[in-house]
C-alpha cells in the first residue's frame, strides 16, 4: 500500500505531514519504523520529523510527532505551524484559530497574515516536570530561584556549560555563549548534553548569542533529530530564558539557521506566543 504525504518546512525544519483520519494500516505497521525509513535523507524522502493528523475527542484535531530516529515527542513548534497550514490549505477546517491536541496539551495556532501565530502555553520550570534530575549531591551546585534551574554548571569533555532548563511541552537546556555561535561545534557538544544522565527523557539543546534587548541568535541540537535549521519550541524556550535572566525585553526576534521567529512572553497570562512561516514543498506517495 501507499501513504500520501505533504513535505513542508518551517524555516528549514522539515516534516512529512500525513492525514491519518481515514488511513487504514496493517497490524504490522509501525510509525516509529516508518519515520526512521521515510525521514532518512539518503534512503528515504528526508525530513526531521513526521507529523500525523488524527481526529480528537478533546479538540479540533490531534497531532502525532515522530523524530527521524523513530522516537515520539510531545510537541514541535515549527511542526504545529506546518500542520495548521496543511489543515487550512487542504480545506479541512476554515477556523481562524485551531485547537490541536498534543502530548503537551491543547495548542492553539491561528492565522497571522501570511504567517502562523501559536499560543505555546506557559513555560514550565519545575525540574521534575521538565524533567531534570540533578540528584541530591547536585543541589548545592545549581542556582535556585523558586526551584528554577538557572545557570547550572555541567562539565562536557573539555569545557563547562551553564544550563538553564525549561519545558515548552518538551525539555530544553538553554546555553548562552560569549563566542559566536556561527563557528561553535554544535554537533560535538549537542549529543553529549542531549543524552546526559540528568535528563531522564533526553533534552533539546539551544546555543545562544544575545545581540540586543530584542534580538537573539540561536542554533539548536534537537533531541532525536540532531542539528536542525530551526526549532519552534527551542526558540520559545530560548526567548523565555533570556527574558527570565533579564537579558532581553518580553518580545524578541530570534535568528535561526533557517530564518527568524518572533517570541513574546505575556506578563498578563504567562503565555508564550511564537510567530513564523510554514511552507509546503511538494506532495507525494511512499510505499509501505
Amino acid at each position: 500500500m501507499e501513504i500520501t504525504f505533504t513535505k513542508m518546512h518551517g524555516l528549514g525544519n522539515d516534516f512529512l505531514v500525513i492525514d491519518c483520519r481515514s488511513l487504514s494500516l496493517p497490524e504490522s505497521f509501525s510509525w516509529p519504523g516508518f519515520s526512521r525509513k521515510a525521514c532518512h535523507r539518503r534512503f528515504g524522502i528526508g525530513a526531521d520529523q513526521i507529523i500525523l493528523l488524527f481526529p480528537s475527542d478533546r479538540a479540533d484535531f490531534r497531532m502525532g510527532i515522530y523524530n527521524a530516529d523513530g522516537s515520539e515527542v510531545e510537541m514541535c513548534g515549527n511542526g504545529i505551524r506546518c500542520l495548521a497550514k496543511f489543515i487550512w490549505d487542504k480545506g479541512i477546517s476554515a477556523k481562524e484559530t485551531l485547537e490541536i491536541e498534543t502530548l503537551a496539551g491543547i495548542i492553539r495556532p491561528r492565522k497571522a497574515g501570511d504567517l502562523v501565530r501559536v499560543d505555546m502555553g506557559e513555560p514550565v520550570f519545575e525540574p521534575e516536570k521538565i524533567p531534570v534530575d540533578l540528584g541530591e549531591k547536585a543541589e548545592g551546585r545549581r542556582q535556585k530561584t523558586e526551584e528554577k534551574i538557572i545557570d547550572y554548571p555541567l562539565q562536557i569533555e573539555d569545557r563547562e556549560f551553564l544550563l538553564t532548563c525549561v519545558s515548552m511541552g518538551n525539555p530544553h537546556a538553554v546555553i548562552f555563549l560569549d563566542e559566536a555561535i556561527e563557528e561553535f561545534p554544535v554537533t560535538r557538544y549537542g549529543p553529549f548534553i542531549e543524552n546526559h544522565p540528568i535528563f531522564p527523557k533526553r533534552t533539546n539543546v539551544e546555543f545562544v548569542n544575545v545581540k540586543a534587548r530584542d534580538e537573539l541568535s540561536m542554533r539548536v541540537w534537537e533531541r532525536g533529530s540532531g542539528e536542525t535549521m530551526a526549532c519552534g519550541t527551542g526558540a520559545s524556550a530560548t526567548g523565555v530564558t533570556a527574558m527570565l535572566k533579564g537579558l532581553t525585553d518580553r518580545r524578541v526576534t530570534i535568528h535561526l539557521l533557517g530564518g527568524d521567529l518572533i517570541i513574546e512572553w505575556s506578563a498578563e497570562d504567562n503565555h508564550v506566543s511564537m510567530t513564523g512561516p510554514a511552507v509546503e514543498v511538494f506532495e507525494g506517495k511512499i510505499s509501505v
